[in-house]
């Protein structure tokens, strides 16, 4: 039952160490790099149903050119948009983000953005407050 004991142990230790050395991540000196103006916008108080469209805007600083595979909101009530090019060495890019103002009170969402870049996937947010419906207002103070 030792003997047993032993070689599961060992065996764990080893496995271990080999998942460790698998983790460790080589970072390629000529890939792309995201450097955002902002990664947090905030609206503020807006009116209901206004403008609900923000714009991130980046800048390559990488060595190589930026692909965006893939934009990912964390709610159906904002719409990302991406570069359709690649954002070359040294250019700026922008992604556009509509949030829908039809939805009375606080909101934070969080856009995801996938690319080939060092940091594989961004984590962008936005937030603010959107205020009462003037036509339900009306409606409550006429009753």
């Amino acid at each position: 039952m030792k003997k047993l004991f032993t070689i599961l142990c060992i065996g764990f230790i080893t496995m271990s160490a080999m998942a460790q050395e698998k983790t460790i991540a080589t970072i390629d000196p000529n890939a792309p790099v995201f450097e955002f103006e902002a990664e947090v916008i905030d609206y503020g108080k807006i009116e209901y149903k206004a403008d609900g469209v923000r714009t991130f805007k980046f800048k390559n600083t990488g060595k190589s050119p930026l692909i965006i595979s893939r934009i990912q909101s964390s709610c159906g009530c904002t719409t990302p948009k991406k570069p359709k090019h690649p954002i070359m060495p040294g250019e700026t890019g922008e992604i556009d983000v509509k949030y829908a103002t039809n939805r009375v009170g606080g909101f934070s969402k969080t856009i995801t953005v996938y690319s080939n870049a060092t940091e594989k996937m961004k984590r962008l947010r936005i937030k603010g407050i959107v205020g009462k419906n003037p036509a339900l207002a009306k409606k409550k103070a006429s009753k």
